[in-house]
């Protein structure tokens, strides 16, 4: 989609999107920094819990990835809350921004893949860009709960001590947490173009927008993951 010129004399931002005032692009950074924010703390606790496991101190490592179901929550109320303004305001305003369809090779997990074969296949049947543009918004708004639920469960699984064959809750954290970075980056490039298809005196209308939703978010009776268990001591250890 090519986006109308800026006035003359406004202050823009270039890159490979394009040009984008700096009001949007400061908008812009705000949430990718936030959202960044969130997933570097993730992978940065789940990173330590792995490499505890591949050294051999088990008993550590589900100790370790017992912080990680707050923090894949922390990321994931963020993507939900962009996703649902996004959704919302292009509802109530109809911005038409112009978007490719999910790929499923960016996803690892089979959900992950399923879900994005049909996300794409629905995008060639759709025939406007506003319909393809809310159409993935709900694909990756549901990926995102889904990817989150598989994450939390896995983790404290292990946590808790209770599988007796640890390997494919490891592999499902790893999957999850591969394909919510795949979520994070489809959204913050889904923002980038609907920020550009904006007009500037909706951006502080659709920034209200993001805040209320986030605040819903905050406000939300914490969600129950499955009971914990106490860990329990491994060989070798």
């Amino acid at each position: 989609m090519i986006a109308p010129r800026p006035a003359s004399g406004a202050s823009v931002h270039t890159d490979w999107y394009g040009w984008m005032p700096d009001a949007k692009l400061n908008a812009f950074r705000v949430y990718s920094n936030d959202s960044e924010t969130c997933y570097v703390m993730l992978s940065v606790s789940l990173d330590e819990a792995i490499g505890l496991r591949e050294s051999g101190h088990l008993r550590k490592s589900c100790q370790a990835v017992d912080v990680t179901p707050a923090l894949c929550s922390r990321l994931t109320d963020r993507l939900e809350g962009l996703l649902a303004s996004l959704d919302e305001h292009a509802k109530h305003y109809g911005i038409i921004p112009s978007i490719a369809p999910l790929d499923p090779a960016n996803f690892r997990s089979a959900r992950g893949q399923r879900s994005a074969r049909m996300s794409s296949m629905l995008s060639r049947v759709l025939l406007s860009q506003r319909a393809q543009f809310l159409s993935k918004v709900t694909s990756l708004r549901d990926m995102v709960t889904d990817f989150d639920v598989d994450f939390r469960n896995a983790a404290q699984h292990l946590a808790g001590g209770a599988a007796v064959n640890c390997a494919p809750l490891w592999l499902a954290l790893d999957h999850n947490h591969y394909d919510l970075n795949t979520c994070f980056r489809e959204t913050m490039v889904l923002l980038k173009c609907f920020l550009r298809a904006l007009p500037d005196d909706q951006l502080l209308s659709f920034q209200k927008t993001v805040d209320s939703r986030m605040m819903a978010r905050l406000l939300k009776p914490q969600r129950k993951l499955i009971r914990r268990r106490r860990v329990p001591q491994f060989a070798g250890e």
